[in-house]
């Protein structure tokens, strides 16, 4: 419950601020993470990431008040943060469909997208099959990307990397090495600082490790353990999602802000679908008497 109190204060702050400076590193601190993980998991809550959340918002109450204030459209385009005309009606219309002077026009058709609010509610009795394990550190051997603090460019950067990394060699090198647990080829998200954030593709393995491959060690740690079955970004997305707003709320754990891991089946080919795991790094909440 203390996760959900933090996601409805961070949302709070971006209400509060809509037509000021937000800083993404001030909502992440409300929320008790890093801001790279912060951007993460509201994009898997929300379905959108957290920057167009808050065009949309901006876009939202912009349309609002050139509708029923006699205010200049580029004292509201300054408003809402856009130092430029042009910018301003590129935002406005990607929300909207339509430049901001039509929305003074009646019958004109507009978008309105309200706050996001978090609630518990009963939902319809579908299970995640789970299981905690605690693990030693895991030394991992692949190669990497790097990636930003911005998701949107990392969901876009990630698929491209599979893709490039399926049409060379080094795929079947990396299954090679692997002999170790957790047993597949892994995809790992590891944040270490804004400056260095990347995704491994890997294995574990305690094999030397090849020219042109990077190793890394995950620290050990308490893992929740989700299986799934089907295509995998839709179940991956899924899980992450399910973890954060139906799992972790009532777990009495929280999220320990380690790698996350995905783990898929060696194959000699790219397939799209099969079984697979997400590990995720959880602490124990400790009881306050």
């Amino acid at each position: 419950m203390e996760w959900f109190k933090k996601l409805s204060q961070s949302i709070d702050y971006i209400e509060n601020n809509l037509n000021g400076a937000i800083s993404y590193d001030e909502i992440s601190k409300i929320a008790g993470c890093s801001t790279y993980s912060f951007q993460r998991m509201f994009t898997y809550i929300a379905g959108i990431p957290l920057a167009e959340y808050i065009r949309r918002r901006r876009m939202t109450i912009a349309a609002f008040e050139l509708q029923t204030k006699e205010i200049k459209i580029m004292d509201i385009a300054l408003k809402y943060g856009y130092t430029s005309p042009t910018a301003f009606n590129r935002a406005f219309q990607s929300v909207h469909g339509v430049a901001p002077t039509l929305a003074r026009t009646e019958g004109t058709l507009l978008e309105a997208y309200p706050r996001i609010s978090f609630s518990i509610s009963i939902m319809g009795g579908e299970s995640m099959k789970y299981r905690i394990e605690k693990k030693e550190p895991i030394r991992i051997v692949g190669i990497r990307t790097s990636l930003q603090e911005n998701v949107e460019y990392n969901f876009k950067v990630v698929p491209e990397f599979w893709n490039e990394t399926f049409k060379n060699d080094e795929y079947l090198k990396i299954c090679s090495l692997n002999n170790q647990s957790p047993n597949g080829i892994l995809g790992v998200s590891v944040y270490e600082n804004p400056k260095e954030i990347y995704y491994y593709i890997a294995t574990s393995t305690n094999k030397d490790t090849p020219e042109n491959m990077i190793e890394y060690t995950i620290p050990s740690a308490t893992w929740v353990i989700f299986e799934c079955n089907g295509n995998f970004k839709e179940s991956i997305q899924s899980i992450f999602r399910k973890f954060l707003t139906e799992w972790l709320p009532f777990s009495n754990y929280e999220y320990a802000g380690l790698p996350d891991i995905e783990i898929y089946p060696i194959t000699k080919s790219n397939i799209a679908a099969g079984h697979s795991e997400v590990w995720i790094a959880i602490n124990k909440v400790e009881e306050v008497e």
